[in-house]
């Protein structure tokens, strides 16, 4: 098992969902690598990287990992229908992707869930998204 190529995968979901024009159409460039202080995005719907789970998927001949990672969806509307088109984007831009990784190499990427939640004033609706990569190091 390794853990060496997370930060190699998060960089390259992190380009992927910047460089993605049907999310940039939605969010503009309110998508951030890191959890943001309630109020610090002026932007209606915002998206953020989030937690991340890694577990051992090595075999005699490579080494590599599972790593389940959440993108969250954060949305000052009343309703859900933005916050859901903003998820749809991001799926959209992650499911099946194929990311250039700077470490190792990316075998597969798939959508794990999804969970709406009603949330706190100022930010009353937010989506996290749970995905999966696998990946290999290649070092």
């Amino acid at each position: 098992m390794t853990y060496a190529v997370s930060g190699a995968l998060q960089r390259a979901v992190y380009e992927k969902l910047v460089s993605d024009v049907a999310l940039a159409a939605l969010v503009g460039s309110a998508i951030y690598d890191a959890p943001q202080p309630a109020g610090a995005s002026d932007a209606p719907e915002h998206v953020t990287l989030g937690e991340e789970t890694a577990r051992a998927a090595s075999t005699k001949t490579s080494a590599g990992a599972v790593h389940d990672f959440n993108v969250s969806v954060h949305s000052k509307s009343e309703g859900f229908a933005k916050a859901k088109a903003v998820a749809a984007a991001v799926c959209d831009a992650l499911v099946d992707a194929s990311l250039t990784l700077v470490r190792g190499h990316l075998v597969a990427l798939r959508f794990v869930w999804a969970r709406a939640e009603r949330g706190e004033p100022g930010e009353p609706r937010k989506i996290i998204l749970r995905f999966r990569a696998v990946v290999e190091d290649n070092l």
